[in-house]
């Protein structure tokens, strides 16, 4: 998994609220037998006109944003069906980060578990953000990891919370099994002590 630390690009203002998964990864891209192809799907019915021009409306699609490393999201992103696509897709697409005031729950577990950071601001501080960033000529921020700070064009910096195992795992680009095997060695050691202490289960 690719290790977040400080990362600075685009961030591109998509507010509307309950965002489902199924608007961000559309149910005909989950046919696959891997991972493949799935940025095509990230949000495939309003990044596409029928005739499968992009759409020049959406703000994936205008210089502004294109090629945006951030998403600043509406509450709740992410609810709906429980799809691990839809992070799949959001990372292939390039999103590094996802800033908002709320998240579906396994959604936001899913973009742990894949090297997304979900970032949850207090609603003023995420509007300000949104304001900011909804003009393309502001739009380039960075985020800190370490520092857990968010950098503005202007030279501002919003603070934000994250529990500190989800922190560590995503600076040393770890999933779920690669943070358990950091614990290799306690592991073996307990296996040993418990199979001396109980021969049969051997």
């Amino acid at each position: 998994m690719q290790p977040f630390d400080i990362v600075t690009g685009k961030a591109a203002p998509f507010l509307a609220s309950n965002v489902d998964t199924d608007v961000i990864m559309p149910k005909q891209f989950l046919k696959g037998i891997d991972r493949s192809g799935l940025d095509k799907g990230v949000f495939f019915d309003l990044r596409f006109l029928k005739s499968g021009e992009p759409d020049p409306a959406f703000v994936l699609n205008r210089p502004q944003w294109n090629g945006a490393s951030f998403l600043v999201t509406g509450p709740n992103f992410g609810c709906g069906s429980s799809r691990e696509h839809a992070v799949w897709g959001l990372k292939q697409l390039g999103i590094r980060a996802l800033i908002g005031t709320s998240f579906a729950g396994i959604f936001y577990d899913n973009c742990q578990r894949n090297g997304v950071l979900a970032i949850q601001l207090p609603e003023a501080e995420l509007q300000a953000l949104g304001r900011m960033v909804s003009d393309g000529a502001s739009a380039t921020i960075s985020v800190d990891l370490p520092n857990q700070q968010i950098r503005l064009s202007d030279g501002s910096m919003i603070d934000f919370a994250i529990d500190e195992l989800r922190k560590q795992s995503l600076l040393l680009g770890l999933d779920a099994i690669g943070s358990t095997l950091q614990r290799e060695a306690q592991i073996r050691d307990f296996e040993t002590r418990h199979y001396a202490a109980n021969p049969w289960l051997s």
